[in-house]
Order: structure tokens, then C-alpha cells, then sequence
């Protein structure tokens, strides 16, 4: 990864933290750690709120909400998007000029706001650019 900013979304978040999600694990938390390395990082409140849920309610071994905590406690350092209702009006946009989900469309205007160059994501096609930010998956083979 190169040292421009790196939007995660909260796929990539979740399985770092899923212990039973196999090579998805392993891939995801090696790309956190050079994230953190990098200093590189970027999340949303969006994410952040769809990593709480997740992984205290939807993984097989789930987080206490103890533990999410502190986990995003930990996320707290890096730069998070806050969306205001412009951003979702431009998500409610993109959602249409680009077929997609709302919530990606919403997390894709957070890395643009985040001044991010890469969206760390396996919602959208690999190498697919919309708004300057291109998607990444860090599952592919």
C-alpha cells in the first residue's frame, strides 16, 4: 500500500476482528497494520456505528460491547468522516448515476471527503474509480 490515504470500510473492519473468517481475517488485519503503520487510515461514523452492530450481533464469535468499545476507541485516532445532510443528498446521487446500495454510495462520498485515494472494500468492483477514489478489495486472490 502506498502512503496515500486509505478509506477502510466496515467489511474489512469487521473481519479484521472476526477470528472466524479465515483468510478474510488474516487479509484484513495485515492490511489494518499497514494502515496503522502508514498512518495512512480512514474511517466514517458510519462505519464505525455498522462495526458496533456487526460484531457484537452477526459474527459467530461475537465481541462483548466492551470490547467494540475499545476497538473503536482504538479508531478514534485516525481521521473520521462525520456525514452531514450534504454528503447524504450526493450519496442519494450517486446511488442512482452509479447503481449502487445507498450505504455504499455513502461510504464512497466519506472517502472523498476524507481526501482518501483508495476505498478498502470487497462492495464494490476492484479498481472501479467513482469521485476520484478507486476500490480495492484486499480479498481477491
Amino acid at each position: 500500500m502506498s502512503a496515500d490515504r486509505v478509506f477502510v470500510d466496515t467489511n474489512v473492519l469487521v473481519y479484521a476482528y472476526d477470528v472466524e473468517s479465515g483468510a478474510k481475517h488474516e487479509r484484513a488485519a495485515s492490511a489494518l497494520r499497514s494502515l496503522w503503520a502508514e498512518g495512512a487510515g480512514a474511517i466514517s461514523t458510519q462505519v464505525l456505528q455498522e462495526f458496533y452492530v456487526t460484531v457484537t450481533r452477526k459474527i459467530p464469535v461475537p465481541l462483548t460491547a466492551v470490547q467494540a468499545r475499545e476497538v473503536m476507541g482504538t479508531y478514534a485516532a485516525w481521521p473520521t468522516h462525520r456525514p452531514d445532510p450534504t454528503d447524504i443528498l450526493v450519496a442519494s446521487e450517486l446511488e442512482g448515476d452509479h447503481q449502487l446500495s445507498f450505504w455504499d454510495a455513502l461510504i464512497l462520498v466519506s472517502a472523498q471527503r476524507s481526501q482518501a485515494s483508495v476505498l478498502l472494500t470487497e462492495d464494490l468492483t476492484h479498481g472501479q474509480t467513482i469521485r476520484g477514489v478507486t476500490a480495492e478489495n484486499p480479498f481477491r486472490p
